[in-house]
């Protein structure tokens, strides 16, 4: 008998336990609306907009817009299971496993990049660029973990060693993490650190390159460990299959009253996109999946925790050091790896967006998301105003929230 309540209280438990993983795998409810739609349908009709997926997202209610194609010619219609290259935005994925090492005690924003790296111990400033002659004086400040994540570190977009001259001078499909970070280390730097900022996908490269020293991973292998396999996204990476590849957005510039136009590939996203040429890179490289992404800013979303109730981060390591600028005073908002505000209040989003045209954005105290899927070869984007507007009716719709805990990522533990 005792065997026997022995064995029914291990099945209650285990039992519960299921169901609150289950309730918390729940999927958004769906709003029923449709504004994204009704303002992006004219264009896509017209030929001026090829495809593209919004995602309004208000405590546990959503509205999902995959309007037009992801391949035009072949009308391919576009989905969130569709891969595409959200270059920048990979820089918030830095800034996870930065914030996650910071969280564990292992690393402190302010230890010198050289405690990690020791060819940073040396920097040099350059004042001047007259007729092909250089000037330089050696760095006063000290460069540290947080002014590379911010953007103040004073580097170069990107390090010598990732361009690439003989194909129009775009990304070569970019080199090691530790080989970039050597050769960012011996060139010169164009400001000191912690003075000014300067976007600079170099500066996060040397982010991932101290949680390499520091983990003794490849950053991408401690990313994926992390982050990409316990939030469930399965379809990011930096190397697409070829049958990702074959369902991939394709890219389009904007042509004023005329149809876009396609573009097989852009300098700095060459082709082959999969093989031993390309590296990881930390301050974009990332393939991923709307439905992939809204995974991950939703964690950011729910302070930490993914929507499957597993928790990446505690909630005051994304409030202090993810969802409000890291700089200083009088230098914009910026955290690690992603846009924030100055000052964190009830209005205050933070994200980041992609240089063909991607973004998501979102508030934590409202538990609101925006997310923007896009491939831009270049153009106007004249849409972009009404999505906006639409965005604000969606969020200004009193929905019913009712029993959304299971939506918002409440569920969970820390781990």
């Amino acid at each position: 008998m005792r065997g026997f309540m022995k064995f029914s209280c291990v099945f209650i438990i285990v039992m519960l336990s299921l169901s609150m993983n289950v309730s918390a795998q729940k999927k958004a409810k769906d709003s029923k609306t449709t504004y994204a739609q009704e303002v992006l349908q004219p264009y896509v009709d017209s030929g001026q907009l090829s495809g593209a997926i919004s995602v309004f997202y208000k405590d546990g209610v959503q509205e999902t817009c995959c309007v037009g194609y992801a391949d035009v010619a072949a009308k391919r219609p576009i989905k969130l299971d569709n891969v595409f290259m959200q270059c920048s935005q990979t820089k918030g994925f830095c800034g996870v496993t930065i914030a996650k090492l910071v969280e564990e005690g292992k690393i402190s924003l302010d230890d010198p990049v050289s405690k990690y790296l020791h060819e940073f111990k040396e920097l040099w400033v350059q004042v001047s660029n007259k007729d092909g002659v250089k000037t330089l004086h050696k760095a006063k400040n000290t460069l540290t973990i947080r002014m590379v994540l911010n953007h103040t570190g004073g580097f170069p977009f990107e390090a010598s060693v990732k361009r690439n001259d003989v194909r129009g001078g775009g990304w070569s499909g970019g080199a090691p993490l530790r080989q970039v970070a050597v050769v960012a280390a011996e060139s010169p730097i164009m400001f000191e650190p912690g003075t000014r900022d300067l976007y600079s996908n170099t500066g996060i490269d040397i982010g991932a390159a101290i949680v390499e020293v520091v983990t003794g991973m490849k950053w991408e292998n401690y990313l994926k460990q992390e982050v990409l396999d316990p939030l469930g996204m399965k379809s990011t990476w930096f190397w697409p299959t070829d049958k990702q590849l074959k369902k991939k957005i394709e890219l389009y510039a904007f042509k004023q009253n005329a149809p876009a136009e396609w573009v097989e590939e852009m300098a700095w996203q060459q082709r082959p996109y999969n093989d031993s040429h390309v590296f990881a890179s930390a301050g974009a490289g990332l393939w991923t999946t709307a439905a992939d992404q809204l995974k991950f800013y939703k964690m950011l979303m729910n302070l930490g925790m993914g929507e499957n109730g597993v928790r990446i981060l505690k909630e005051e390591t994304v409030k202090s050091i993810l969802a409000c600028t890291t700089r200083p005073q009088n230098m914009g908002g910026y955290s690690l790896g992603l846009n924030a505000p100055v000052k964190d209040s009830e209005d205050s989003w933070f994200g980041h967006g992609g240089a063909w045209g991607t973004n998501c954005m979102v508030n934590w105290h409202k538990k609101q998301l925006k997310l923007w899927v896009i491939q831009s070869a270049g153009g106007p984007q004249p849409w972009n105003a009404k999505v906006n507007e639409a965005a604000e009716k969606f969020f200004a719709q009193p929905f019913d929230s009712s029993g959304v805990d299971a939506y918002t990522g409440r569920v969970g533990s820390n781990r």
